[in-house]
């Protein structure tokens, strides 16, 4: 019999030593406070999880900016805009050239360009001359237009004077209908 009478005290005295904590405790459900582990937090107060989102979103907004600036450097490198026949009228990618070119030079305002025309060798050399002209006009108005100042920009026409192709078929007169860009 003394078995059982010590495992009875024995249960009261466990229940008595539980007993004498916060009673209080007693009455609320058992909890335990964890996060998952991509919300703890930081010593910022911040979660885990959104510092990271933060980083990420830095990540590509800096990949994204890099990626633009390798495209921008790329437009820079291409520095010859090309015509149609007989055309002053600047093409979407003339455009997005010029852009380029244009937003460098609001950039650095003490940077010089000349701007260079040429034509292909049909029409007579003062209609080439004045077309070559016309289109260098062209890109100096789209770029001034995009805030370039009127000082860093100089025009030249050089009609069918320059060829960079001597060939004569379409494909080397759609290769001199240019304006070159060179920076000075």
């Amino acid at each position: 019999m003394l078995k059982p009478i010590g495992l009875m005290a024995l249960t009261a005295v466990v229940l008595a030593g539980c007993a004498s904590g916060d009673e209080t405790a007693l009455d609320q459900p058992a909890t335990t406070e964890t996060q998952p582990e991509s919300s703890f937090t930081t010593g910022s107060g911040s979660s885990y999880g959104e510092a990271e989102a933060r980083r990420l979103e830095e990540q590509r907004a800096a990949e994204a900016e890099a990626a633009a600036e390798r495209s921008a450097n790329a437009l820079r490198n291409e520095r010859t805009v090309y015509f149609e026949f007989d055309s002053a009228e600047l093409t979407s990618r003339a455009r997005e050239v010029i852009r380029s070119h244009a937003d460098y030079l609001v950039a650095n305002p003490g940077t010089r360009i000349r701007l260079e025309g040429h034509t292909d060798e049909r029409g007579t050399r003062e209609y080439n001359i004045a077309l070559g002209e016309r289109r260098a006009k062209s890109v100096e108005r789209a770029m001034m237009l995009r805030g370039v100042a009127q000082n860093q920009i100089n025009v030249i026409s050089y009609g069918e004077e320059s060829p960079v192709n001597l060939e004569h078929t379409e494909e080397a007169w759609a290769k001199n209908r240019r304006v070159v860009i060179n920076y000075r």
